[in-house]
């Protein structure tokens, strides 16, 4: 924790399902302290979720009720209190966050920014809304789509400050998942990858899509018989589910302007995939977007009715 006795004028909130993380917010719009904890909402039982936010901001409240705004899998049917979707067409800067009763302490005023659905095809998403509030408001005329990569990538079309519709991929955790419990974990124990060996198992994997799980086993079957170093491997499984998502999701980014917002290294990743296929992606880090999200919200909250 940064910051201590802060009396702050409201406080964001990020809780995702592995990490809480949380801003003092002044009067001014500066950030007055900071904390975080692995206290993510997979860990905690309902009951759990309050104690743990207020081993992190109980310095930063005062005696009235200090306006907590919140995002992320707080408010997911296993979080603290569940906060319905709101469907798409849908303007993330102008969600109404719901007023959370949970709370117990009298001193938290708990605002749950709600996630965004869409009908058809189904599909959901939680926290990235409020990215993508944080994307808009450092680019308010970007008409085109927003690559969001992490755990479940989101490609999201946007046009008038508005998201029109999105598409889910479970890249991230397919990754994690097949580097750690699958046979591959024998050969892709690697901190970096070979960027070549990424490229060409990109365009490989977009040029026959199809051949997904025999291009998956052949990178342990290459690394038994030949020896390949852990990079390459490494590389080729990364490249192998990037390229299946861009051939899933090719009706997104095919002419279109593309902006990818994530950790700088998978961010950079997605960036080098496009342009490969004669698509200039803007690469940025999404580490600020959240904060910057929370905080578009919570002035169109604040902001006078004209009615």
């Amino acid at each position: 924790m940064s910051g201590s006795a802060t009396y702050a004028d409201w406080i964001a909130v990020d809780w995702g399902t592995t990490h809480l993380r949380a801003w003092a917010i002044g009067a001014d719009g500066s950030i007055r302290a900071s904390a975080q904890s692995d206290a993510g909402m997979g860990g905690l039982a309902r009951d759990a979720f309050e104690p743990a936010l207020l081993k992190l901001v109980e310095d930063w409240l005062g005696s009235a009720a200090t306006p907590v705004l919140a995002c992320g899998m707080v408010g997911a049917k296993q979080g603290w209190q569940e906060a319905p979707y709101v469907a798409v067409p849908a303007k993330p800067a102008q969600l109404a966050p719901m007023h959370a009763t949970a709370p117990r302490d009298p001193r938290l005023a708990l605002f749950i920014v709600p996630g965004l659905s869409q009908a058809s095809p189904p599909d959901v998403m939680r926290g990235e809304e409020t990215q993508i509030a944080g994307f808009l408001a450092a680019h308010p005329g970007f008409d085109g789509v927003l690559c969001l990569p992490g755990t479940h990538t989101k490609w999201v079309h946007l046009s008038a400050g508005e998201v029109v519709s999105f598409q889910t991929a479970m890249t991230g955790e397919l990754f994690d998942l097949l580097s750690s419990r699958s046979v591959l974990r024998h050969s892709v124990q690697a901190e970096t990858l070979d960027i070549d060996a990424f490229g060409d198992a990109v365009a490989d994997t977009l040029s026959r899509p199809e051949r997904l799980g025999q291009r998956l086993f052949a990178i342990r079957a290459d690394a038994t018989l030949n020896g390949t170093q852990a990079a390459v491997s490494r590389a080729r499984l990364s490249g192998t589910l990037i390229g299946a998502e861009l051939a899933a999701t090719r009706p997104y980014w095919l002419g279109q302007q593309v902006a990818v917002a994530g950790a700088p290294a998978l961010a950079d990743l997605y960036a080098r995939a496009l342009a490969a296929q004669g698509v200039k992606a803007h690469a940025l880090d999404a580490g600020p977007l959240t904060l910057a999200g929370l905080a578009r919200i919570r002035a169109a909250q604040t902001e006078p009715s004209l009615t």
